[in-house]
């Protein structure tokens, strides 16, 4: 019997065939489908071919100790499809077109039934099918309409997967060309020197013409889902990077990559071709590592060049350190969820004072991520952080502006109007601020 519930036996079916409830998940109800007529017609294999861009492919396979032949193989769904060969062959020996088939052989295929799978307007999407790798002259007309209330129920499934890839490959396509185009431009961030009052560098934040004001991760989790990850990531690494030609030497740059990008080699490209001592790897920390000694080679000749490395996000995720231990990184950002408000929770500010004291014993630059508010800036300098960024030190803006900021480095963390807020500060706080 098929998992799940079962229907009434649908007009046609042979009254001992259970019948699958079309509501389940479509996947698990055509395997389920397949499982379920093959059994009952006593078939050694039962399949779903599609067509897709003019070619049948197999898609679902129901073939025990035959599943690699049968699924390398277009078994006779273009023939069925085009009328070349009858939807019932008791006896393939007795059909030319079968015989001269290489698959007929190879499996072998003994018998063979199988009918078209139909779309709404009756266009042909497909074939199921069963066979035997004997001949079987006992099937007849009866089994063949037990072929056709089964493609009935596949046809659903089968029009709603097509019609998801087709999205799909829509959306792909819509990828492809923002990568190609380069339709995103970077606003470039100061990371500062708590201590020195300067400007250390920049991380360079990508944002994407829809909606310049919007957080860019929906759109690259989107391109991760479609599997254009790396070539979005790339692609925006490749552009941050050429602005090291024009940023002065006594700045870095931090550029954003997932641990799957490294690993996938596309970085290798950066070695040799730009000054690695003056740029930093950002990794992010919500990314899991599936395997840390191919990402530990993929990184080693970039590291060796002068390449650092920065944990993003640490203590947002579920193993920051284990992450962090592991990687051994140059640097480390707090996470903005640990900073904000910091300044008013004693939890928040004992683990800053404990991130920093680590950092410390480790030779590991702490980064605060996040700081929007004076008070916040004025607690985590007094926790021992000594580098941070957040809009109170100054928001993603075009590199020219960025630049500018950086010039005006030491007003810009006093005078909190150059900082990117408009909150006034109280007196006594400007003089604390600059005796430190």
């Amino acid at each position: 019997m098929l998992h799940g519930e079962v229907a009434e036996s649908a007009p046609g079916a042979p009254a001992d065939l259970a019948f699958i409830d079309v509501s389940r998940g479509g996947d698990e109800m055509l395997r389920n489908a397949l499982t379920s007529v093959r059994k009952h017609l006593g078939m050694d294999v039962a399949y779903i071919s599609e067509i897709a861009e003019g070619s049948c492919a197999l898609r679902d396979v129901d073939a025990p100790g035959l599943e690699a032949p049968i699924a390398a193989s277009e078994i006779y769904c273009r023939h069925i499809l085009e009328g070349h060969l009858p939807e019932l062959m008791a006896d393939t020996t007795a059909f030319e077109l079968a015989q001269s088939l290489p698959i007929t052989t190879s499996v072998p295929i003994g018998a063979h039934l199988g009918v078209p799978i139909l779309g709404e307007n009756g266009e042909r999407l497909g074939v199921f099918g069963c066979l035997s790798l004997a001949a079987n002259p006992a099937l007849s007309d009866r089994e063949l309409q037990v072929m056709r209330v089964f493609a009935d129920v596949a046809a659903t499934h089968v029009r709603r997967r097509m019609e998801g890839e087709r999205h799909l490959k829509a959306r792909r396509a819509r990828f492809q060309s923002l990568i190609a185009e380069g339709a995103f431009s970077l606003a470039y961030q100061p990371i500062w020197d708590l201590g020195a009052r300067r400007v250390m560098g920049f991380e360079a934040l990508c944002r994407f013409a829809e909606d310049a004001t919007s957080s860019p991760e929906p759109i690259f989790r989107e391109a991760a889902e479609l599997g254009c990850e790396t070539e979005l990531e790339v692609a925006v690494i490749r552009r941050a990077v050429e602005t090291l030609s024009v940023l002065e030497d006594e700045f870095y740059l931090a550029v954003n990559a997932s641990p799957g990008t490294v690993v996938s080699g596309a970085l290798a490209a950066l070695k040799g071709a730009v000054p690695l001592h003056r740029l930093v790897l950002e990794l992010t920390e919500h990314d899991a590592v599936q395997d840390y000694a191919a990402l530990d080679d993929a990184l080693a000749p970039l590291r060796a060049e002068g390449l650092r490395i920065a944990i993003d996000d640490a203590g947002a995720g579920y193993a920051s350190l284990r992450h962090i231990v592991r990687l051994k990184p140059d640097i480390v950002k707090l996470d903005m969820s640990l900073t904000r408000h910091v300044d008013a929770d004693p939890s928040r500010q004992a683990l800053a004072s404990a991130m920093s004291i680590f950092c410390s014993k480790t030779h590991i630059v702490l980064v605060a991520e996040g700081i929007e508010t004076w008070a916040e800036l004025d607690t985590l300098r007094g926790l021992g952080v000594p580098t941070g960024q957040g809009f109170h030190l100054g928001r993603p803006t075009p590199l020219q502006a960025a630049r500018r900021l950086a010039r005006r480095a030491d007003a810009a963390l006093v005078i909190p109007e150059l900082a990117g807020t408009a909150a006034a500060l109280a007196p006594h706080a400007l003089t604390a601020m600059a005796s430190r």
